[in-house]
Parts: structure tokens; sequence; C-alpha cells
């Protein structure tokens, strides 16, 4: 068993390697940080018990596991941002945030273009009927995965799963979004 000191030792040394392998892989140099940590993190508190042996491996398969949940979230978010910006005109380099579009219609600036407004609150509404008809699972998932940005094993606490059927919930759900908004007439 790894004493605190062994693991906090072990943890210093090998930050540098485990950057360098998140910032080849994302190359993002805040996003490889964050991977960083959340592995420090996940291999201190489910792994910090085994002995110090072990822990080089097992902290390579966690820095690959967390670089691995980032692409799934930024391919998940793209295709939102993708699918969203569809409905609005992008000027130059402006960005189109998602959160923007679901805002609420009575809260929006008077300034808008009365079209604008209906196209969100169209997307707004067939997004919601859509995600909706989901079955409760693959909603739960969905939400808790993607819209509140739970990880997975939150997802998977609080759903009372595990990890792989959290997984595969949200996947099932991101096609049946997918092929539900392409049948609408709505392509990404």
């Amino acid at each position: 068993m790894a004493s605190a000191k062994e693991l906090s030792d072990f943890l210093r040394a090998s930050e540098k390697r485990a950057f360098k392998m998140a910032i080849y892989a994302v190359r993002d140099e805040d996003a490889a940080l964050d991977i960083v940590q959340d592995s420090m993190i996940k291999l201190s508190q489910s792994y910090g018990d085994k002995n110090i042996e072990e822990l080089p491996l097992l902290f390579t398969r966690i820095v690959q596991n967390c670089t691995n949940d980032w692409f799934r979230r930024q391919k998940v978010r793209n295709t939102w941002v993708t699918l969203f910006s569809k409905f609005r005109k992008i000027d130059g380099d402006d960005e189109v945030d998602p959160e923007e579009i679901l805002e609420n219609p009575e809260d929006a600036s008077f300034g808008q273009e009365a079209s604008k407004s209906l196209e969100r609150l169209e997307l707004s509404n067939i997004l919601e009927k859509e995600i909706e008809k989901l079955p409760k699972r693959q909603r739960e998932a969905f939400l808790m995965r993607y819209w509140e940005e739970l990880d997975i094993s939150e997802t998977a606490k609080v759903m009372g799963c595990s990890e792989g059927s959290v997984k595969t919930h949200c996947s099932r759900a991101s096609h049946s979004l997918a092929n539900a908004l392409k049948k609408l007439g709505i392509s990404f």
C-alpha cells in the first residue's frame, strides 16, 4: 500500500509526463491541465491504497480514459453547436453559444429580430419534444452528462448503474436525437 508521501511523490514525478500525453492528444493547454488534474484526483481517490508499483500503469490508463472522455464531450458539444449554428447567421468571428439559443424568449433582449427569436423558440421546442420522447434512462443519462455536465462516474452514481450503462444510454440517446432531427429536416 502506498503511503501518502509515496503517492504525492509519484504524482509530482508523473505530472509533466501526463501533461505531455494530454497536450499532444488534445492540443489545448487548459484542457490538458484539467485532464491531468482530474486524473490525479481519480488516482488518489480510487487507487491510493494500491502498491506504489501498480500506480504507473493505473495512472497512464486513467489519463487515457480522461482524455477519451474529453474528446467525447467535445464531439457532443461540437455537434450541438453545429446544429444550433444552422439557425443563426454567423458574421465573421462570432461564435455560437448554445445557451444563447435556448434562452427564455421572455428574457431576450428587445432589439432582436422577430425571425431570430422565432427560430430559437422553434428549435428549443423541437429539442424539448425529441428529448421527451427518449426512454427514461436515456433521457436521464443524456441530460446529466451533456446538459448538467456531470462526468460518467457521477452520472452512474446518481442513476444507480454502471459507468458502461451510462455510456450506452448516452450513445443511444445521441443517435436517437440525431435521427429524429434528420427526419424533421434539421441537418448538421
